[in-house]
């Protein structure tokens, strides 16, 4: 504990985190000042993902990146899954919908590419797995296909009953899970020797002790999904006051709020030439959001939902899944980068923010 209040002490970013009971008052006594709660929900945040990046590099260092990225994906996506069970409770499919695709994008690009680009600075070229960075983008394109499959058929055969629909899409979630399930059993236990890293990581400040460390992802992740509660109750309100259309809110905006954790961690690594764990980070959530959240979902639906959810997607969300996914199979191939790398890839999203800024996609 000593350790953690000296890294808060020293880290002026971390003072922020007194922000987090603000958030959690100013929730209580003024529940209708959504651009307040806005503002405040992002401040805290912030704090809570910086600490949430050295928790998970001092994981990392004691269980290699590939387990570290794993941990940290799946951690910085219970946030996306918490704020989409409560969408989904409320029956607000279309922000479910909007969230998913929009991690997807964010993950395999903007996280990627940021990550290739804050590391291009200070490193000439950086290495990392072609091995691992091909499964993580093998898993993607799989994922897209399942996601695709829905959307087309009913596309092009308008007599396709919704209860195929349903159908399908409960189908297509059980093989999604299945083949996660598999992934994780092949990259971690029967050929983990493949996934080893390859950079050669800076030496830097001595990581937390092994339970400092996961005490703190466990407290902060739940945190951050508290907070994140807050902020998609009160940014479509706010939305409203800075210009912002819904579909660019689910798909930009909450996506960037609801993976700061992981950006964090996956910036901080690049920086420090660990381009291994900033890649399994980026391409691991994006996979995972993909092939175990969005599956999840749909199957919750049955349960919590006020009606079956399908993994039906408007056409637009689609087509930017799908070249988000080939876009990261692409530059990830050669297992280098170098910082217009990172420039490339962050273009093609900047894209598709704006595209949705400017001409929302129209849902049904």
């Amino acid at each position: 504990m000593k350790l953690l209040l000296d890294e808060i002490r020293h880290n002026p970013l971390l003072w922020l985190l007194a922000f987090v009971p603000v958030v959690f008052v100013a929730a209580k006594l003024e529940p209708e000042s959504h651009t307040l709660l806005f503002l405040l929900s992002v401040l805290a945040i912030v704090p809570l993902a910086t600490l949430l990046s050295h928790a998970t590099e001092s994981v990392a260092a004691k269980t290699g990146d590939a387990a570290g990225g794993l941990l940290n994906a799946t951690l910085g996506n219970l946030t996306e899954l918490v704020i989409a069970l409560a969408a989904l409770k409320a029956g607000q499919y279309m922000l479910v919908k909007a969230s998913i695709a929009g991690a997807i994008v964010t993950n395999a690009l903007f996280m990627l590419g940021a990550s290739f680009f804050l590391g291009g600075l200070k490193h000439h070229v950086q290495e990392f797995n072609r091995v691992s960075a091909r499964f993580q983008a093998g898993l993607l394109f799989l994922a897209a296909i399942a996601l695709l499959i829905p959307s087309a058929v009913a596309t092009a055969d308008s007599a396709a009953a919704v209860e195929f629909t349903q159908s399908l899409s409960v189908g297509l979630a059980v093989l999604l899970i299945v083949a996660y399930g598999l992934g994780m059993l092949f990259s971690l236990k029967t050929h983990r020797e493949l996934f080893a890293s390859t950079g050669h990581a800076e030496e830097g400040e001595a990581p937390w002790p092994l339970r400092l460390a996961l005490g703190t992802l466990a407290g902060v992740t739940v945190l951050v999904a508290l907070v994140s509660e807050i902020f998609v109750e009160s940014v479509q309100k706010a939305a409203e006051g800075f210009g912002m259309t819904q579909a660019f809110v689910g798909f930009i905006v909450v996506a960037l709020v609801g993976g700061a954790a992981e950006m964090a961690s996956a910036f901080s690594a690049a920086r420090k030439d660990r381009l291994d764990l900033s890649v399994g980070i980026a391409l691991g959530s994006a996979s995972q959001i993909a092939l175990f959240v969005a599956p999840v979902l749909v199957l919750l639906s049955y349960v919590i939902g006020p009606a079956p959810m399908t993994l039906q997607f408007w056409p637009g969300a689609m087509v930017m899944v799908f070249v988000a996914t080939l876009t990261a199979a692409l530059v990830t191939n050669s297992g280098r980068s170098a910082w217009f790398v990172g420039v490339l890839v962050l273009m093609v999203y900047l894209i598709f923010a704006m595209t949705l800024y400017l001409l929302p996609p129209r849902v049904g």
